[in-house]
């Protein structure tokens, strides 16, 4: 071995995903290939950026550009990416990476997108005065349900669709929260919280984009006289079509912390009044089976185990009002 880095990425099967990880978290083992790509589209090399988080292997390009580089495991996050940055292009508000150049390196397809400018948001949300945070949160109310109303195009094709996912999760609902350490006073009423989903999660009314993770490791804020505001959406990998309440889900945990003020921004901007026991249901059913639901790691509420004795109470306490 000369400890040369190899220039052929390697492949890594299904199972191979902490393989994957660990490849990731090796940057010498890498960067040269991304910088061999770089190059092969006649781009500045001279101050590569790794980023350390994230699921793929993510580049800066001096402050302009960015390398996304999808595993062959995960090349659906490549489809949706791709799909989601080309069908919303001009669609929005707000800004979103526009794809550059893409292409493929040893079974491996990578994206060459635009660099948003402004702040991560989860660098700043904590220290935001509580008015602005709401002023916030209206933004992103507003920012889904713009996405929302942008046309499907080909990722009505996007997999898996919204019935069978949801399927899905409600069969593998109950094992996912014993396994995770759900409290008892709470598992207790999933059983007949998953049989109010069937009626209360639409099945096959028309489907919306749902980008499933709007929270402030994907948002960009820029500050203006004092005042922080939206200023970017960035990581498209997991998109879905289906039930549009679905992507109130990473703001109402991460950021609107059971809050009055927060959470009736947040849904005045997405276009509810104020919540009643049927959306508030609902809610409680989708975030029990968000794809990456985990209450006792997401909800960012104070002691919130404490103030409700079961699901029901536990709706009221996450959308007060």
């Amino acid at each position: 071995m000369t400890g040369v880095p190899s220039q052929i990425l390697p492949t890594f099967a299904d199972a191979d995903a902490d393989a994957f990880r660990a490849f990731r978290a090796d940057p010498p083992r890498w960067l040269p290939i991304a910088i061999d790509i770089a190059r092969s589209h006649d781009l500045d090399v001279s101050s590569p950026h790794v980023f350390s988080t994230g699921t793929n292997l993510v580049v800066g390009l001096g402050d302009k550009l960015i390398l996304k580089m999808f595993p062959p495991l995960l090349r659906a996050q490549f489809v949706s990416e791709r799909g989601s940055l080309t069908q919303l292009a001009g669609r929005l508000h707000l800004p979103i990476p526009e794809i550059v150049a893409e292409g493929t390196r040893d079974g491996w397809p990578y994206l060459i997108i635009t660099r948003l400018a402004g702040t991560l948001g989860s660098e700043v949300w904590r220290q935001l005065p509580e008015a602005q945070k709401e002023h916030v949160l209206r933004q992103v109310g507003e920012t889904i349900a713009a996405v929302q109303r942008a046309p499907l195009g080909p990722l009505a094709q996007i997999q898996p669709r919204w019935d069978d996912f949801m399927r899905a999760q409600m069969q593998g609902c109950k094992a996912r929260h014993t396994r995770l350490g759900l409290a008892p006073k709470f598992l207790a009423g999933l059983d007949d919280l998953l049989r109010d989903a069937a009626a209360l999660i639409p099945m096959d009314a028309p489907p919306v984009i749902l980008i499933g993770e709007y929270i402030p490791e994907n948002f960009l804020l820029t500050c203006h006289d004092d005042q922080w505001s939206l200023a970017g959406l960035f990581d498209f990998g997991d998109v879905l079509a289906g039930c549009r309440d679905y992507d109130l889900l990473g703001p109402s945990a991460f950021m609107a912390a059971g809050r009055p003020g927060r959470v009736r921004s947040l849904l005045e901007g997405f276009g509810y009044a104020k919540p009643d026991f049927a959306l508030k249901r609902r809610l409680m059913a989708l975030m029990l089976l968000h794809r990456a639901s985990d209450l006792n790691s997401h909800i960012c509420i104070e002691g919130w185990q404490e103030q409700a004795d079961d699901l029901v109470e536990l709706q009221d306490v996450i959308w007060p009002g």
